[in-house]
């Protein structure tokens, strides 16, 4: 029980407590998959929603270090594990929810933030790697939304929630195939919150700026630089910034938020 003094009187404020007794947990009870979960922003989302009392399920092709993100935080009392998963392969993604459900019960919160580049020019860019980049980060997400959002119809709940980027806004230079995939998922997410708002289930999108991540940090100085110059806040944005964007859009508080792209970018778009 706390008291604040107003300049009038007292009040009387109560901590709000559940039935063991501790503060509640933003997203408590919450089962939650995380695809490109084991590094980058991915990484920090995992770590947000684990410390906000979720069990989250990382879906990853790197074995190695998202077993390594799940044990480090399984050491620390968090509930997170990892599958191998290529999102690109629709059986593959059909049978990992299927083990979650098994699992876990439910699937509460979906976040799309698998992503890879293959950055050239039109001129350079080969049909690969056009094909690559839409396999993972469009198809992807149609596949691991088309297969997750059943589950979640059958409870009336779920948050889902696209990674796009800055660049599907205003383009950019050398990202033909990233760009398309980017911009054509906040048509996706605007189409999905249509058809899955009355059946609980939200959707929304978040368009990272320029992000420190740790593939970014290695970047010639000179870029980096550039980054920073094109965002009137004058720095990189943190993963963990989008991370807590992530957490909000999951959180029951952004229950009428639906069709959004948030976009988390210093200000790039202004």
């Amino acid at each position: 029980m706390y008291w604040w003094w107003s300049g009038y009187r007292y009040v009387n404020f109560k901590i709000i407590q559940n039935s063991q007794n501790k503060i509640m947990k933003t997203l408590e009870k919450k089962v939650a998959i995380i695809t490109g979960g084991a590094d980058g922003i991915g990484k920090a989302a995992v770590i947000r929603f684990a410390e906000e009392g979720a069990k989250v399920i990382i879906w990853d092709l790197n074995v190695e270090k998202g077993n390594e993100t799940a044990d480090a935080l399984c050491n620390k009392g968090f509930q997170v594990s990892f599958q191998k998963v290529n999102t690109a392969d629709f059986s593959q993604v059909e049978q990992a929810a299927k083990e979650c459900i098994e699992n876990h019960g439910q699937i509460d919160i979906l976040i799309n933030n698998a992503g890879i580049t293959r950055d050239s020019t039109l001129k350079k860019m080969t049909p690969e790697s056009w094909q690559q980049v839409i396999d993972v980060n469009l198809t992807g997400v149609f596949n691991c939304t088309k297969v997750v959002s059943a589950y979640m119809t059958e409870r009336n709940y779920g948050r889902i929630i696209n990674t796009s980027s800055v660049v599907a806004l205003y383009g950019n230079f050398g990202q033909t195939n990233y760009v398309a995939t980017k911009a054509a998922l906040i048509g996706m997410t605007k189409t999905l919150g249509k058809e899955l708002g009355r059946k609980g289930i939200t959707v929304n999108a978040v368009a990272p700026g320029f992000i420190a991540t740790e593939m970014v940090k290695k970047m010639p100085e000179q870029v980096l630089e550039g980054m920073k110059d094109k965002t009137p806040v004058g720095r990189l944005g943190k993963p963990e910034e989008i991370a807590y964007a992530y957490l909000f859009l999951a959180s029951d508080e952004a229950a009428f938020i639906n069709g959004a792209v948030l976009s988390v970018d210093g200000g790039v778009v202004i």
